[in-house]
Parts: C-alpha cells; structure tokens; sequence
C-alpha cells in the first residue's frame, strides 16, 4: 500500500521476446552487408572445424572402411588404453612437450623484441627494408622453407658446412644428428614467423597514444625509459593474450616441417603426436588408432589452452574470457 502524498515508481515495460526478435531482426537488417561478408568465414569454421567432430567416433569404434562409421564395432577405451599403455606414448609425448616448448621460450620474444626496434628505427628507407626482409619467409610455403634449409644444412654443399670448413673444422651432418635436430627446428620456426607475427605487436605499438611519448620527451626520458615505462606496459594486454594463445597451440606442434626433415635416424626426439597420426592412419590405414591419438593431443591442447587463461587471469592480467 502506497503512503499518502507519494507518487508510485513507475514502472518499466517488460520487454517481450515478440520485441526482442523485432530488435535483434532491425540490427541484422542495419547490418546485413556485415553479415553477408562473414557468410563464409561462418562456413568454414563450420564445414572444415565442426563438421569433422563427427568422425571423432570413429575412435571409440574398430572402423572400417566397407562397414562405415555407424556399423563399425564398438570398442570403447580399447585404442586409448592401447595407446597409453604402448612405449610410444611418454616418448611422442616428450618430444612434443620439447619442441612445443623450445619454440614458445625462444620464439615468442623474438616478434615482440623486433617490433619494439622497428618502433624506434627513424631511417623510413631502412625500416621498411628491414619489414620486407622479415616478413618475406611468411610468404613462403613449409616445403619451400624446408628445401632452403636442406640445401643450407647439406654436408656436401651446403653454405652453413662451407663456412665451417673454411675455418678448418670438420663438417657435421646436421638433419642425421638427433642432438640437432630440435635446435633447427626452433631457428628455423624463428626465422620464417618473426617478421608475420612482429605485425600484431606493430599495430598494438600503433595504438599507444603518442601524448604519452611527447610527455616523456619533455620530461627527459631517454629510449630505454621510454621502451620500459611505456611501449612495453602497451604491449602487455597484447603480450597475454598472444602467449595464452601460444601455449594453447603449443602441444599441436606443426607436423609439416617435421615431416619433411626428420628421418628415421632422429625418431628418438623428432617424433611428434601429429607424425605419428600421419604414419598410423594414413600409412598403415589404421584410422581408429590414429583418431584416438588425435583426439588426446586436441584434449591436452584444450587443457593447456584453459590452464594458461586461468593462471593469466588469477594473476590479475587479461584473458581470452
């Protein structure tokens, strides 16, 4: 009951789903030319990402390709268990974690520390020579790249043994060593995606006000202040989210590159999960087996990915969510 000489609160029209559909209807027409050009990136995510989910059944069964997804036999854990329990595991495993990891500690700074120099380079001619030498191997496919680094690895002829055996030492083979196997791996993923990835950390240098830098000028900051107190906390958002997903794709080490230059020589610490699915399903048609091995490595991958947004999050940074 209302007191005397007080005007009631009005109240606010609830809104029903019939006037939320109109709405969200007048956005979608307001914005449909958005719309139509996202129609295909929709698409693909949902004929080359989602559509193929469904074949991951086949790891639970015995499949077989004459009896088809459906009437193949059911067999739940078995090549899960087989797996886990076979050597292969803790091996696959390793080398995965390794490259996966070496690629991330030594890779990941490379971008961010070439696209802070770039930001203080004022010769135009010079930086964008050096832009263009950096994002060349971008464009480049991982046979290419691997073909250059044969050609460059090559104890007969090879420019890097030339050079080693100018100053009189012996030549090594280096794609047969296994010791060297992972350390030109990592070089070379540094070399071919430094100047790609440097140009997300160029356009989060971009979008630090320059006010900022004009006020440190004034005050007499010099390039290693101004590189400290105020391009790098820019960058930080941008660093978090660009190393979440990193370790997220850590464990999904490139199966490319490996394959085309490890050999049965270097198994031992060249072998990854994504190798090994190669071999098992499309070499030896052994597709459950194969597609069990997948699907824990997709699983691992999605656990790392939630491990490294949480931790991000609990120590007070961003995240992807």
């Amino acid at each position: 009951m209302e007191h005397p000489g007080t005007k009631p609160y009005p109240r606010q029209p609830q809104s029903s789903i019939g006037a939320r559909l109109a709405a969200t209807w007048k956005h979608m027409k307001r914005d449909r030319q958005l719309l139509l050009l996202f129609i295909p990136c929709i698409l693909f995510y949902l004929i080359f990402r989602y559509g193929p989910l469904y074949g991951l059944i086949i790891s639970f069964k015995d499949y077989s390709v004459f009896q088809g997804i459906i009437d193949s036999p059911w067999v739940g854990l078995k090549h899960f268990e087989k797996f886990f329990s076979s050597p292969d595991f803790w091996q696959l495993f390793g080398n995965t974690l390794a490259l996966g990891f070496y690629s991330l500690i030594f890779g990941f700074p490379f971008p961010i520390i070439l696209a802070i120099m770039l930001n203080e380079v004022r010769v135009a001619a010079f930086k964008k020579s050096i832009q263009t030498l950096s994002y060349l191997p971008a464009f480049l496919s991982v046979v290419i790249v691997s073909s250059m680094i044969i050609d460059f690895l090559s104890p007969s002829n090879g420019i890097i043994n030339r050079i080693i055996a100018w100053f009189g030492f012996e030549k090594i083979y280096f794609l047969i060593e296994a010791s060297w196997f992972r350390s030109i791996y990592v070089i070379s993923d540094i070399w071919a995606s430094v100047g790609y990835e440097a140009i997300v950390f160029l356009a989060a240098v971009a979008g630090i006000s320059p006010t900022l830098y004009e006020a440190a000028r004034v005050d007499g900051a010099s390039r290693w202040q101004v590189m400290r107190h105020i391009t790098l906390p820019g960058l930080m958002p941008t660093i978090v989210i660009m190393f979440i997903l990193k370790t997220g794709s850590m464990i999904r080490v490139g199966y490319e590159k490996v394959l085309l230059l490890y050999n049965p020589t270097t198994y031992d610490v060249a072998d990854v999960f994504s190798t090994f699915v190669y071999r098992k399903g499309l070499l030896e048609a052994n597709y459950s087996y194969a597609a069990a091995v997948g699907m824990f490595e997709a699983v691992v991958a999605m656990v790392m990915l939630l491990g490294a947004n949480f931790i991000s999050r609990r120590m007070g940074g961003s995240g992807l969510w």
